[in-house]
């Protein structure tokens, strides 16, 4: 079994099929975890996950893209896309009734995060304003998450060190019995891998490290029991399925590319990864 622990499936993307795709992912042993990124896909993570019976669960929160209305545009090797981001303003109460409406099908709070790739601002004060408001905003769901018992799906992209900062600061103000995080699509190096995950986090990977070497190095060294695998579909396609719409099905290639990086046999790893997520989520 798999688990793709980090999918889009309520993304317009699926709009016509979702149901078709997240089938022939469960029929070739493939479980799922659908991820919100703000309170519209949130919800949909939800009353999709309720429409299968086992195999497909929800993730809810407010990624840092949504606290600005922007164009996000992207065209290189994580794939091509365009949409415009519509600007939200966190308020907890409104994932509380998810929550609660969601019941054991919420497994994280999640995507959440920072994001200094995606900032407009025409000054630097600006900017700086953008960054505290994410900064903000993340630590309130870091709260939220911890409030319900569940684990938190991270988002990070050229943003390592101010959210390193939060994650050690709100670790040294809780007691965790167990792994309570993930770095999502992690993008960082060894040095940072292991900051982490003394801070009882896990790392993800996607798609990425089938056609890019610069994650070879780290996942050779890093324990099997700190990985996690997903798709981030409909983004970050593996080889061999590069330039089409990605899907969970396609995750079993992350954890072949493991495999073969790790020299050992995919039926160890894929079995390890899956405990390691089933125990993660309580699922």
């Amino acid at each position: 079994m798999y688990i793709d622990t980090h999918c889009h499936l309520n993304f317009k993307d699926f709009k016509d099929d979702y149901k078709d795709v997240a089938a022939r992912a469960l029929s070739n042993e493939v479980e799922m975890i659908v991820v919100g990124s703000e309170i519209k896909t949130s919800s949909r993570s939800v009353s999709l996950s309720k429409e299968f019976e086992q195999g497909v669960y929800s993730a809810i929160g407010l990624h840092p893209i949504h606290l600005q209305d922007i164009l996000i545009k992207n065209d290189n090797e994580n794939g091509k896309y365009e949409f415009r981001s519509k600007k939200e303003e966190y308020r907890e109460d409104d994932y509380l009734n998810l929550v609660k409406s969601g019941g054991k099908k919420i497994v994280a709070i999640g995507e959440i995060g920072l994001d200094y790739y995606h900032i407009e601002g025409d000054s630097e004060k600006k900017v700086d304003e953008v960054k505290k408001l994410q900064q903000d905003v993340f630590y309130k769901q870091l709260e939220l998450a911890q409030k319900v018992n569940l684990p938190v799906i991270i988002h990070c992209r050229e943003a390592h060190d101010d959210l390193f900062a939060i994650l050690k600061d709100f670790y040294s103000r809780n007691s965790f019995k167990k792994e309570w995080g993930v770095i999502h699509c992690f993008s960082g190096n060894l040095d940072q891998a292991k900051k982490y995950w003394d801070l009882g986090l896990l790392t993800s990977f996607t798609g990425l490290i089938t056609f890019v070497k610069q994650w070879d190095s780290l996942i050779e060294q890093a324990p099997l029991e700190k990985i996690m695998i997903e798709t981030d579909s409909p983004y970050l396609s593996p080889t061999p399925f590069r330039g089409q719409r990605n899907e969970p099905l396609y995750v079993k290639e992350v954890a072949k590319r493991i495999a073969e990086i790790k020299k050992m046999d995919i039926s160890i790893v894929k079995k390890e990864i899956f405990n390691t997520s089933k125990k993660f989520f309580n699922i």
